[in-house]
């Protein structure tokens, strides 16, 4: 399965003297061919074909602008998603996209932080896109939550909500565990 990522993520998933790859590839029995010069990333496996669909993801959470070490929990859990929304659809000028980007992160981060600690979510902003990873329901909290400051929300009322939606996570968790 083919997928490509932006050629300055390249270096990111191939790590330093290719140890990342290596990881990768060790850990998911899978092999990484990379094209440095188009960005393009060839995952194949012998063993696991489904485990090519996890790699994939976290090939594209890495070129979307997460860590690797960030990126790596989706291999931990076959629940764990990726999301990625693309910016560019509701910015129409390069200033439109810095605006909303820093809307998103907040100032000194503090917005990305809030945001994936109510929601239990990784959030990455590169490029024209953000990147969210984590569990089904806890992509749709962070998800609405961007959507709202896209649409101009003050953070207040979107901090609001993420506080709701947390406690309505967190008491279906304890449910779920018979807790409750």
């Amino acid at each position: 399965m083919d997928i490509k990522i932006p050629e300055e993520r390249i270096g990111v998933l191939v790590g330093p003297s290719g140890s990342t790859k290596h990881f990768i590839e060790e850990k998911t029995q899978t092999s990484l061919e990379i094209d440095s010069e188009t960005g393009t990333i060839s995952v194949t496996s012998e063993e696991d074909p489904l485990q090519v669909l996890r790699v994939v993801d976290l090939v594209k959470a890495i070129g979307r602008g997460f860590s690797p070490e960030r990126a790596l929990v989706i291999l931990d859990d076959e629940m764990l998603m990726l999301d990625v929304l693309d910016i560019s659809k509701v910015a129409s000028t390069r200033s439109d996209m810095e605006r909303l980007k820093g809307r998103i992160i907040g100032r000194d981060g503090r917005s990305r932080v809030v945001m994936e600690q109510l929601s239990g979510t990784k959030v990455s902003v590169y490029g024209k896109t953000v990147a969210i990873l984590g569990y089904p329901a806890q992509i749709r909290v962070a998800r609405t939550a961007i959507e709202m400051l896209l649409d101009g929300a003050p953070h207040g009322n979107v901090y609001s909500f993420l506080e709701r939606k947390h406690k309505e996570l967190a008491k279906e968790e304890l449910k779920e565990q018979g807790i409750l």
